[in-house]
């Protein structure tokens, strides 16, 4: 099991070793010994962790999370993370990603569209420490080649890729093969594992910009 970041730790809930951060509940999840549950069947990263993958996060990074919607997962990282650049699209889960922030001076929330950096390029800094995404839409790998701009270097990707938004009759396998192949042109991937059982057919990656 690898070392999780400095900020995550595990709880015994129920009698079963969960996933762990300090900050306000979001979601409904429970809390034990004032901190709340990381529910990797609701997290693509918390299922990352919980698999064991090595995200090589060891807290307080610099961040921009793609895909955040209603901050499930971003409210997570945000509570370990440093300062938390938060986009997604749909302007309905920002107002509840608004309210997530409230309580999270580290987490900044931006209604954009993560196909287009030039749309947060003046906000978001450069020199980050890590990206992860979860955006369901195609061209997942073109994404993250698009948004490496505001990675420093040897900065961190830790995406799940969802095989039907690329495809929806596609072996997933087959799917995941071309995405390590696009993502190869701006990073080095340094291990992938399938989230299952907590997510079918998706991907957990983690690379480093080249």
């Amino acid at each position: 099991m690898s070392e999780l970041p400095a900020g995550v730790e595990r709880r015994t809930v129920a009698g079963e070793e969960r996933l762990t951060t300090a900050g306000d509940p979001v979601y409904g999840e429970p809390t034990v010994d004032g901190r709340r549950v990381w529910d990797a069947g609701r997290s693509k990263l918390g299922a990352m962790l919980e698999l064991g993958m090595d995200t090589c996060l060891e807290g307080g990074e610099s961040v921009l999370y793609l895909g955040a919607a209603s901050g499930t997962t971003v409210s997570h990282v945000a509570d370990f993370a440093g300062p938390t650049y938060a986009v997604e699209f749909a302007p309905r889960p920002v107002r509840d990603l608004v309210d997530v922030a409230a309580g999270r001076p580290t987490l900044f929330p931006l209604l954009a569209d993560a196909r287009s950096p030039r749309e947060y390029a003046g906000v978001v800094e450069s020199g980050l420490d890590c990206i992860v995404q979860d955006v369901a839409t195609r061209g997942q790998a073109e994404v993250a080649n698009r948004n490496a701009q505001f990675l420093g270097d040897d900065g961190l990707l830790l995406a799940a890729i969802k095989a039907r938004s690329e495809d929806v009759v596609a072996d997933p396998e087959a799917v995941f093969e071309d995405v390590r192949e696009t993502l190869s042109a701006t990073y080095e991937i340094l291990e992938t594992e399938r989230l299952e059982p907590y997510h079918d057919d998706h991907l957990g990656i983690v690379a480093r910009k080249r």
